[in-house]
């Protein structure tokens, strides 16, 4: 009897057991598949932050050069000084006047050199004649405070002691000075005659070196 239950339940366990394996030999086949059609997920964002990065333009516009400011000389500009001139002495065949140079900034200035010094007429102020010539050496620079005057001597020629037709005397209403080293210029009133030619034979105008007045 005992036997007999024995041999009913062997072949059940067997198909049991048989089951079982090949559930196991099933799951253990198909893992492998499943993980070779995966995409690696390490490797895929990593290419795509780089070529982000490398292909992606500034958008920072280049910063523009430095402005270069204008360097401050020291030396006396047309807009720092009051021109003006001085009682002169007459002596062959010419008339001697100091050209007076006022610093009327609020800051010192230093004025060294000769002046360009030339007529000027007509509404336009259109220049006559030749600039004057300048006479002697350069001097030493001349240091002007504020309210202080420093001094070139002009010295006037008469034009009547050129012939009229190679002077072409015309009538002038100043002179148009520039300060050594500058490049504006001023005016000072004083009417006259100049030599329009450039041709006479001599200066009709000169000049000495700034000194102190």
């Amino acid at each position: 009897m005992v036997r007999t239950k024995l041999s009913r339940l062997f072949p059940v366990v067997a198909a049991s057991a048989g089951v079982l394996a090949l559930s196991a030999c099933g799951s253990g086949g198909t893992a492998p598949a499943a993980n070779s059609s995966a995409p690696s997920s390490s490797e895929s964002p990593a290419a795509t932050t780089v070529t982000t990065a490398t292909s992606s333009p500034s958008s920072s516009p280049p910063a523009a050069p430095p402005v270069a400011q204008p360097v401050d000389n020291g030396l006396c500009k047309a807009g720092d000084v009051q021109l003006s001139l001085g009682q002169g002495d007459a002596g062959a065949g010419s008339v001697y006047r100091p050209l007076l140079i006022k610093n009327a900034s609020a800051k010192p200035c230093v004025v060294q050199g000769f002046p360009g010094v030339s007529y000027v007429a007509g509404a336009d102020g259109h220049q006559v004649g030749k600039d004057a010539f300048r006479e002697g050496t350069k001097g030493n620079a001349v240091k002007l405070n504020p309210g202080q005057t420093a001094a070139a001597d002009i010295q006037f020629v008469n034009v009547q002691n050129f012939d009229p037709g190679t002077c072409q005397p015309t009538p002038v209403k100043g002179l148009r000075i520039y300060l050594p080293q500058e490049t504006a210029s001023n005016f000072v009133a004083s009417d006259g005659t100049g030599c329009a030619s450039t041709k006479i034979p001599g200066n009709q105008l000169a000049v000495k070196t700034v000194h102190p007045a």
